[in-house]
This record gives structure tokens, C-alpha cells and sequence, in this order.
């Protein structure tokens, strides 16, 4: 049986007057991340993972951010692309492994809702997914508070042996 494993990393800038939103998940803060999309870094560090596992490049290459139809969209609905990517591939999702790393909002939460959001839309058991947050401690963009960044490593298989 033919295995890959695929790794992905996004990072979006927080802004006022903006939703804070992670793996689906519409999260409380004070600020949001901007971005073309709904500029979910959780979802889109492991798109750019399963994208680079079967070899079809990254999210700018399928959902390119100058084109209109992408302008805040939710990111579980181009995760459902990706999924139809793979499928179409002859790929099928083993397991995804991510990291959140916030200085705030606390995320552990909003975990369970976010691997919910995720195994849904790959149709995978939550099982599956795994989701981490992590603070810098102060440190860099994170943790001083400008950003956000998701990274995310996955594993899939040959759908038929």
C-alpha cells in the first residue's frame, strides 16, 4: 500500500472587526484574522498539507486569493474541495496531526468542535484529527499578539491497493 505525508503552516495577521475563526469554529476574541477568506489558519495549514501529500501544490494554486469567489469564504467549504481533490486522486486521508499557536484565546474549549468540523468535512472519524494549542510565551508575532499560525502534518493512503 502507498503511503505520503504532507505538512502545511499558515499564519494570518489579527485585526479589529474581524470573526475569529479556527477549524469552523466562530471563536470569542476581541479581534479576527485577516485574510481573502474567512482566514482560518487551522484549516488552511492542513489543506496546504494534504494539497502537498498528493503533490497538487497549496491553496493559493486551487483558491487563489485575487479571484472574488474566494472573498470570505469559509474555509471548511474549500477543505471540502481539497477533500474532492483526493478522492478524485485516488487518495484518502490517514490522519492529520495540527497546532495552533496563540498567545489568546484559550483554545481547549473549542477543540472539540473544531475536530468535529474537520473529520466531518474530510468524512474521516474524529479519531482521526488531532488538534493542539500552544502559546510562545510572549514571544515573536504569536506571542506578542499580531497573528496567529496553524502548522499541520497529515498522512494518507492509496485508496485502492
Amino acid at each position: 500500500m502507498s503511503f505520503r505525508v504532507g505538512q502545511g503552516y499558515d499564519v494570518h495577521r489579527l485585526a479589529e472587526g474581524r470573526k475569529l475563526i479556527l477549524g469552523g469554529v466562530d471563536v470569542p476574541h476581541d479581534k479576527g484574522l485577516l485574510g481573502h477568506s474567512d482566514a482560518d489558519v487551522l484549516t488552511h495549514s492542513i489543506m496546504d498539507a494534504l494539497l502537498g501529500a498528493v503533490g497538487l501544490g497549496d491553496i493559493g494554486k486551487l483558491f487563489p486569493d485575487t479571484s472574488a469567489q474566494y472573498k470570505d469564504i469559509c474555509s471548511l467549504l474549500m477543505l471540502r474541495e481539497v477533500a474532492k481533490q483526493l478522492k478524485k486522486n485516488d487518495w484518502q486521508v490517514v490522519n492529520i496531526d495540527a497546532t495552533v499557536v496563540a498567545q489568546a484565546p484559550k483554545l481547549s474549549p473549542y477543540r472539540d468542535e473544531m475536530v468535529k468540523n474537520i473529520a466531518a468535512t474530510l468524512k474521516i472519524a474524529e479519531a482521526d484529527v488531532n488538534i493542539k494549542a500552544t502559546t510562545e510565551e510572549g514571544l515573536g508575532f504569536t506571542g506578542t499578539g499580531q497573528g496567529i499560525a496553524a502548522y499541520a502534518v497529515c498522512m494518507i493512503r492509496r485508496a485502492t491497493a
